[in-house]
């Protein structure tokens, strides 16, 4: 792919043209629109661009039922955990949402390698499986090999029984070469969101540094999948324009994956504006409200069914979990979004004295709770835990693992492999009161897997992790 490729599959005129065509339909239509949604095939950018401009508060509950129905009947009623580390906040843009903006007076850190290990073994102490790596834009200081050097050691990191079993990236756009270096270094998923898809926001919002480069940024995805990472993950910061034309155009931006490669995006993320060091919210006047935020989440389960949709503690807790019945499937826990701090929350933790240091911190954290009190939390609403990284281990990534997802298939995979990791995590972090009502989530759920051959199989690998054996997995 050549440097300039435009990104001429996100057309604003008929982004513009789709939510003026559907602003006025017929509840009956609307209704079509909900129930063609419930046979989880996707919608189309018309159907999407009708829905997210939906008020009738009837037909909303209705379409959040349908998103919840979607999303149990694909994934089950696992949530799979991760936790964010951010490895520097260095950076060379001067993007005007971001707390590392080049401008701001934020304090600047970049972990090194021995930093990082000691990061992971108290991520690993927390319980932690699966990681995502992020960092500002700034090639001297973070190259690739940085990167990939970081990776190796994140990898090879073990605390006692912990481990980490797969790390997504989320970096600057980069060249073919540096996906593959990625590739090979053993990435999950890349993860880079757009921020806004509309030209003329984007420019304003990026008024200097390589991230400014809308065409080389929106194409990002087309020359990590040329570089052999199946599995991408996208999503907009919503707060930065109008909500209905991002959810629209991200459509079509996924449309152009499907077509080009056969694979439209492993995962969407939901980050709102929040503000941050040098940030202040009067200059966004495109706030998305509680309101709004739900009929994203709802309408992206309904348009893309077979992703994985992801909340961030950006969110408060009671709202996390409200919206987690939208169609969400994985969701962060006990986040630092600073540069460092796991070890010393662990430590304070462990005093008894939790407290929060996010003194290189990118946005402002609205979930504090730890990963311990979110997990029981979880199966007290009748969810199950899931630390699985099946998928990836066993090659079910890309196009082999569209096909189980798009026909709900996968959900034999991870209703089993979620209750085993969560058992993993009962016997060797949890706290008394969550181990407790963990083993009652994992009896309750055992009982749901309809395929008896299936039930069998894993009650017996929890048998055999009871014993000391691991990494079973479907």
């Amino acid at each position: 792919m050549k440097r300039h490729d435009s990104a001429n599959f996100i057309d604003e005129s008929h982004v513009h043209g789709l939510l003026k065509k559907t602003a006025s339909l017929p509840p009956k239509a609307l209704e079509g629109i909900i129930e063609k949604a419930r046979e989880a095939r996707g919608l189309t950018a018309e159907e999407v661009a009708a829905l997210i401009q939906l008020e009738d508060g009837s037909l909303l509950e209705r379409m959040f039922a349908a998103a919840l129905e979607i999303k149990q009947r694909i994934y089950g009623k696992r949530l799979v955990l991760f936790a964010p580390l951010y490895l520097s906040n260095y950076c060379v843009n001067d993007c005007r949402y971001c707390g590392y903006g080049c401008r701001n007076r934020t304090a600047r850190k970049q972990l090194t390698m021995d930093e990082i290990r000691e990061e992971v073994r108290a991520l690993e102490e927390l319980g932690h499986k699966r990681l995502m790596l992020d960092m500002g834009e700034d090639p001297v200081r973070t190259p690739i090999g940085y990167v990939t050097e970081a990776m190796r050691t994140i990898y090879e990191t073990t605390e006692k029984r912990g481990a980490i079993r797969r790390i997504n990236v989320q970096i600057a756009a980069t060249t073919v070469e540096e996906y593959r270096m990625l590739k090979e270094a053993g990435i999950g998923t890349y993860i880079l969101f757009q921020e806004t898809f509309h030209r003329e926001t984007y420019a304003r919002m990026h008024p200097s540094g390589p991230k400014r480069d809308y065409d080389w940024h929106t194409t990002a995805m087309d020359r990590a999948m040329e570089g052999g990472i199946d599995d991408v993950g996208m999503g907009v910061l919503y707060g930065l324009y109008d909500y209905c034309f991002e959810v629209v155009a991200q459509m079509l931006a996924i449309g152009h994956l499907e077509e080009r490669f056969g694979v439209g995006p492993h995962t969407l993320s939901f980050p709102r504006m929040r503000a941050a060091d040098g940030v202040d919210l009067a200059g966004f006047p495109h706030l998305v409200d509680d309101g709004q935020f739900k009929k994203i989440i709802a309408v992206s389960r309904l348009a893309v069914p077979y992703t994985g949709m992801i909340l961030s503690t950006r969110e408060t807790p009671d709202f996390r979990d409200e919206i987690i019945a939208l169609g969400i499937s994985q969701m962060s826990a006990g986040s630092c979004v600073g540069v460092g701090g796991y070890r010393a929350q662990l430590e304070d933790l462990k005093r008894g004295r939790p407290t929060v240091r996010e003194e290189t911190a990118q946005f402002q954290v609205a979930d504090h709770r730890t990963p311990d009190e979110i997990l029981r939390n979880l199966c007290n609403a009748g969810y199950i835990p899931s630390y699985c990284t099946a998928c990836y281990r066993k090659g079910r990534t890309g196009d082999r693992f569209m096909p189980l997802a798009k026909s709900g298939q996968i959900r034999n995979v991870c209703q089993p492999n979620a209750i085993l990791t969560f058992k993993e995590y009962l016997m060797d972090y949890a706290s008394p009161e969550t181990r407790e009502v963990g083993e009652k989530a994992i009896e309750a759920h055992l009982r749901e897997i309809p395929d008896a051959k299936v039930r069998e199989m894993t009650c017996r690998e929890l048998g055999k992790i009871e014993t000391g054996v691991r990494d079973l997995y479907f």
